[in-house]
């Protein structure tokens, strides 16, 4: 994402407008030479990069734009390292103890990197040169990091990137976001659930699958003190977002005005006819190996019940509950399978306390036997469900058992 300074809003009334760039001819040259630039700096320090940026800038108006598109490589396409034969601050006490042993002068100064170059290779067991010493020394410097590995974009997947950053930095002020999710795969739903979840969002959501859900989010200009991290958080969920075929958004702003320091409110809308592009991998197949592993072994198992992923959303007042299987019979029975892998305490009260609220009468948890149930004070026997236990691997075997069986 961008800083706030090389973020370009224009309000209108009070909506709020992010700077679009074309992915014209224009445009895409402005792209390449940002990453030409890259290209061509691999092997050399930050310092020679942003120099070479900085000449590439020059006193260009739209510097703003060179700066954004920079930053962006920099922190989403480019590695930097500490390059160094050891760690600079222990390769500095090194060189600081074996030169105060001798009077300062160049020729004892070239003397001291070569004993220690020789010091160093018996101890290392490979070549040190006085000149990996010397550049070593402060590595540790931002300046100094080594670009080792530049993964290039396209052209128009910089611009994607910029268009998409600038939108991002619209919800570092937000006070409420609600976002319309329509009709859609329920996949879709349970990845950007999961996004919610992860981002640690405070939501409320109300809805069903059928229907579509309603997701109210608190911005991070509505807590008691400002939080840049959360405004990140929020920022980060707008490529999860993209991802859904169906979607709405309002957000209510706290603006700052430039001129007087005054606040002002602002809005701004988006919906899934924006031309902006993702660059979250879609969801994965599995959530975990356990997940991964029960499927397979179900596929080798000789049943009439079919195996189904992610596809009902159980909807519980101001959250959801997204069962990770289910099970369905050709006679018309089918099962929501529910596994519990997880040892952290909030997790396991927040997860059964899900499981309580909504109640469903065909609901089976396999949970692990490794959790430590008591601990987080929660007893089985209460659970409105069939329970399985398990303690590496999820048998398919004793799933179908719980499903023939009667619950006592």
């Amino acid at each position: 994402m961008l800083p706030s300074n090389l973020l370009v809003h224009r309000q209108n009334g009070e909506s709020v407008a992010p700077k679009h760039l074309p992915l014209d001819a224009r445009h895409r040259d402005l792209a390449l030479a940002s990453i030409a630039c890259f290209q061509a700096a691999v092997g050399n320090t930050q310092a020679a990069l942003d120099a070479q940026l900085l000449d590439l800038e020059g006193d260009s108006p739209d510097y703003r734009l060179r700066r954004g598109l920079a930053h962006l490589l920099k922190n989403s396409f480019a590695t930097f390292e500490v390059v160094s034969p050891l760690e600079p601050l222990l390769l500095r006490e090194r060189v600081f103890a074996a030169a105060a042993e001798r009077l300062p002068s160049r020729d004892r100064r070239d003397r001291t990197l070569e004993e220690l170059s020789h010091a160093l290779s018996r101890e290392l067991g490979r070549e040190v040169l006085p000149a990996d010493i010397a550049t070593g020394l402060y590595a540790d410097l931002q300046a100094n990091r080594i670009l080792t590995q530049f993964d290039a974009p396209t052209p128009e997947g910089l611009l994607q990137r910029y268009n998409l950053a600038q939108v991002q930095g619209i919800f570092y002020r937000a006070t409420h976001v609600a976002i319309d999710v329509h009709r859609n795969d329920p996949g879709e739903y349970k990845l950007l659930f999961r996004y919610l979840k992860l981002f640690q969002l405070m939501a409320y959501i109300e809805g069903d699958a059928d229907c579509g859900f309603t997701i109210a989010i608190d911005g991070p200009a509505s807590l008691f003190k400002a939080s840049t991290r959360y405004g990140l958080s929020l920022a980060k969920l707008i490529p999860a977002l993209l991802h859904v075929t169906r979607w709405s958004l309002k957000a209510e702003l706290n603006r700052r005005n430039p001129f007087d320091g005054t606040r002002r409110q602002g809005y701004f809308q988006l919906d899934s006819d924006c031309s902006l592009t993702s660059h979250y991998p879609p969801g994965k197949p599995f959530d975990s190996l356990l997940e991964e592993s029960f499927a397979k072994r179900w596929a080798k198992m000789k049943t009439p019940w079919q195996l189904e992923r992610e596809v009902d959303l159980v909807p519980i007042p101001g959250s959801v509950m997204i069962p990770d299987f289910r099970l369905v019979h050709p006679d018309g029975r089918s099962f929501l399978l529910e596994i519990v892998g997880y040892w952290r305490l909030e997790y396991l009260r927040r997860k059964f306390a899900k499981v309580r609220r909504a109640n469903i009468p065909n609901l089976v948890l396999a949970i692990s036997e490794r959790l430590n149930l008591e601990k987080a004070e929660i007893n089985t026997a209460q659970l409105p469900a069939r329970v399985v236990w398990f303690k590496d691997k999820l048998a398919p075997k004793a799933v179908l058992e719980a499903i023939a069986s009667d619950r006592s």
